[in-house]
Formats: structure tokens, C-alpha cells, sequence
């Protein structure tokens, strides 16, 4: 798929990972439009860092959770662009045990419709609305960026960065994966990239890290068969290619988690055997 001159939503953008995606595309020539909510220091930032670039972009403040408000920058987006070739689902919200506790305390009342609305049922907003607008485009890609944390749950070294709540939304994601790839094809692609402890999401950087022991750390960097956690650039170059070179890629799963998800479990020595 050649990108330049094609046009892409890029919902948390003024973040490092949704940032390197968006920085991917842009230098390849696409039109960013770029979701904000939250997080208004990072939103200056993104947006100084791709005027600066000479990226063409453009930000809209949005609370992907809300229904009208999505039907309202579709119809913003509609008004503007004539197509819509690319949808990277990069939003979420996860409340992680080691920062916020338990679901029962006070302070947490929210916090599980929160985790839900916005890494479930937002992703699942912007492609029942954008999905109709980027059929015109015959050349579409819709790319879910989720977590490993739908298979491992709040079990082993990373329980302390997955709720339960943020780990049953990403299992549900990949089934709209396959059921949206079913529903796109011919004209839209749709993957996803299930990314395991990345530095600023639940690697280093990330706002609870430090919280952990050294033997904590040591424990996570040891059930990764790399021994380490990856990085937003890691990310973005994935995501590129997903993108841009997959074109007979769809309704797959992409792990990509440094091998954490398959643990340190060694493979031993074929036995003698007995019929020796």
C-alpha cells in the first residue's frame, strides 16, 4: 500500500507508542488526524513535534467513549476528507493493581467502566462509525493495537501492571479482529498488534514501575525470553509494516511481547527412551 497522500486516525497519538506510529506515518507522507482527550502537556507536545516536522496534521478534542461525540468527528473527518484509508485503534485506559489496588476501594468506584469503555467499547465506536467512510477508499487498513495482558490475565510476574477488567477487554478485542476482517473484506484490512511490556505501557517508564521490587523486575525480565521489555519504535516499525506491506495480511494476531507470553520454560533434552 503506498501511503503518501493517504489520510489516517490516530487516536493516542500524544503518547510514546500511538506518538512513534504517528511519526511512522507522517514521514511517510499521510495526513494525520489525531484524537485528544487528556493528557494536555503531551497533546502541546505531539502537536509542536509534528509542526516542526512538517507533518500535515490536524487534533480534535474527543471523548472516544461517547457515541456522539465519535458521530460528530466522523462527520468533521467526512467534511473535510474524501477518504479514510487507515484506523490505528490505539485507546485504552488500564488500571494497574501495583498503582491504583484493589476494585473495592473508594477511590476505584469507576474504575472498571472506565477500563471497559475506553479499551472496549470505544475501539469498537470508531470502526462501527469510520468503517462506511473508509469502505469508499477500496484500500483500507484498520489496525487494533491490544495486550498480551487477554491471555495472561492478573496471574505470574506481570499481575502487577493487568486488571481484570483491562485484561478481559483485550480478549474481546480479538474477536472483533476476525469479525471486522469478515465484515471489511475485500475493500478493508483489519489486524491487530498485541503488544507484551513495552517501556512507557507497562515497561520502564510506565507510572508504577519503580514501585516494583528488584526481584519483581527481575522476575518479569526472566519469564521474556528476550530479558527485556521492548520499545515505541519497536512498536511503530510493526505497525508499519502491518500498514503499509501486509497487503494479504487480515483477521490476524500479531504477538508481539519479546516472548513473555511463552515464559521461561526450558525445552529439555530428548529422553533415552526406553526401547534402547
Amino acid at each position: 500500500m503506498d501511503l503518501s497522500g493517504k489520510t489516517a486516525l490516530v487516536p493516542g497519538a500524544s503518547r510514546p507508542i500511538g506518538r512513534a506510529i504517528a511519526r511512522k506515518l507522517g514521514q511517510a507522507g499521510v495526513y494525520l488526524i489525531l484524537p485528544t482527550f487528556d493528557w494536555p502537556e503531551s497533546v502541546l507536545e505531539m502537536e509542536e513535534e509534528f509542526t516542526d516536522s512538517g507533518f500535515p496534521h490536524m487534533s480534535i478534542p474527543v471523548d472516544l467513549r461517547s457515541e456522539e461525540e465519535v458521530k460528530d468527528l466522523v462527520g468533521q473527518i467526512s467534511n473535510r476528507f474524501t477518504n479514510i484509508h487507515i484506523l490505528v485503534n490505539n485507546i485504552e485506559r488500564g488500571g494497574m493493581p501495583i498503582v491504583h489496588g484493589s476494585y473495592d476501594l473508594p477511590h476505584n468506584s469507576q474504575q472498571w467502566d472506565l477500563e471497559i469503555a475506553t479499551t472496549l467499547k470505544a475501539k469498537w465506536l470508531l470502526f462501527h462509525h469510520l468503517f462506511p467512510f473508509m469502505q469508499s477508499s477500496k484500500e483500507g487498513v484498520i489496525l487494533n493495537i491490544t495486550s498480551v495482558s487477554g491471555i495472561l490475565g492478573r496471574s505470574g510476574a506481570t499481575a502487577p501492571f493487568f486488571n481484570d477488567a483491562y485484561s478481559a477487554a483485550n480478549r474481546a478485542i480479538s474477536s472483533f479482529t476476525e469479525s471486522w476482517a469478515r465484515e471489511a473484506a475485500p475493500a478493508v484490512r483489519v489486524n491487530e498488534l498485541m503488544l507484551g511490556l513495552i517501556q512507557t505501557r507497562h515497561g520502564e517508564g510506565t507510572r508504577g514501575w519503580e514501585e516494583l521490587s528488584y526481584l519483581e523486575k527481575e522476575s518479569i525480565h526472566s519469564q521474556c525470553l528476550l530479558k527485556r521489555t521492548g520499545t515505541p519504535e519497536e512498536v511503530a516499525t510493526a505497525a508499519l509494516f502491518l500498514i503499509r506491506d501486509a497487503d494479504y495480511m487480515t483477521g490476524a494476531v500479531i504477538r508481539m511481547d519479546g516472548g513473555i507470553t511463552l515464559g521461561n520454560n526450558k525445552v529439555p533434552q530428548i529422553p533415552k527412551g526406553i526401547l534402547g
